[in-house]
């Protein structure tokens, strides 16, 4: 599973950013894709996750802000996702990477597949 992310850049704060994830296959018929993130110094942190039967899951820190999705249809293989950042806020800089495993897992070391990472950089 090869995963493609794109849409980082630099914005100001109150700004949004788009990211977005596509995969290159899947050997499940039930899948979860979704986003972590890490700034220097500190642990990767859940940003949102996404399961096929359309199952979410937010981290606290961009709960109300952010907003995943897929074009995939609810109870199908989910093959790209979005990640709508709006408000945001110095704090939300890290990179970010896009996951994907069998099912959604709450800690990052339980993702198989992993993506590039794309830098996402709020200024004051």
């Amino acid at each position: 599973v090869e995963l493609a992310e794109s849409g980082g850049g630099s914005v100001q704060a109150g700004g949004s950013l788009t990211l977005t994830c596509e995969a290159s296959e899947y050997p499940w018929d039930h899948n979860c894709m979704g986003w972590w993130r890490q700034a220097p110094g500190t642990e990767r942190e859940l940003v949102a996750t996404l399961e096929s039967d359309g199952g979410t899951l937010y981290g606290t820190s961009v709960k109300g802000r952010f907003t995943i999705s897929s074009p995939s249809a609810a109870g199908t293989k989910i093959l790209a996702v979005s990640l709508r950042m709006e408000r945001l806020k110095p704090e939300d800089t890290a990179m970010y990477y896009c996951v994907a495993d069998n099912q959604c897992w709450t800690k990052s070391s339980s993702y198989d597949y992993w993506g590039q990472g794309t830098q996402v950089t709020v200024s004051a």
